[in-house]
């Protein structure tokens, strides 16, 4: 994969953590730096250690899968974008405080960073270098993060929605461009 193509995909994964975070910044009454910088890390890192494992699942089981891999990974980022502006239309009561302990921000680190684990897997099947596109994918989580906790308590919520609808598209886009590749329509 190319630079471009890993970067909008960290930008898809990372809408998630960028809806949280704004979520967080609106329940904090004053910016807390401490309390942004950890939030920013606990994504960030999440973000990046899911596709890795995603990655060595894939590999795994690579020569079961490789006449289809370009089908998995259509289906998959398809999904994950569909369900994104999805929830970014249900949205039912987010954990909209300012906590960030362990309990917490754990649960919403693995929440936020499911879809990443499945892209793991269609980096594996695509032969992507695996350590600069996770890492692209951390740092630009945690720059998100770190945004989103800032328009959170600046702006209130109603960008959170949008940033979901964003990252689902980019993400479906991305497993539509994969597919017609592999199926040799544009190169």
């Amino acid at each position: 994969m190319k630079f471009l193509e890993i970067f909008l995909i960290g930008i898809g994964l990372a809408m998630d953590a960028f809806a949280v975070s704004i979520c967080k910044g609106l329940s904090m009454k004053k910016i807390n730096y401490k309390k942004t910088i950890i939030i920013a890390l606990y994504f960030g890192i999440f973000q990046a250690i899911m596709p890795v494992i995603g990655y060595f699942l894939g590999t795994t089981f690579e020569s079961l899968v490789t006449q289809i891999d370009h089908w998995i990974a259509f289906i998959l980022l398809g999904i994950i974008g569909i369900n994104m502006i999805k929830e970014a239309f249900s949205k039912e009561s987010e954990n909209c405080n300012d906590k960030v302990d362990f309990k917490t921000m754990i649960l919403l680190a693995i929440a936020t960073s499911i879809d990443a684990l499945a892209v793991g897997i269609t980096f594996a099947f695509l032969k992507t270098e695996i350590l600069s596109a996770v890492t692209m994918i951390g740092i630009i989580t945690f720059i998100l993060s770190l945004i989103g906790v800032k328009i959170g308590n600046k702006f209130g919520d109603k960008h959170e929605k949008n940033a979901e609808i964003l990252g689902g598209i980019i993400l479906i886009l991305m497993g539509i461009k994969i597919l017609i590749e592999h199926l040799g329509i544009i190169k």
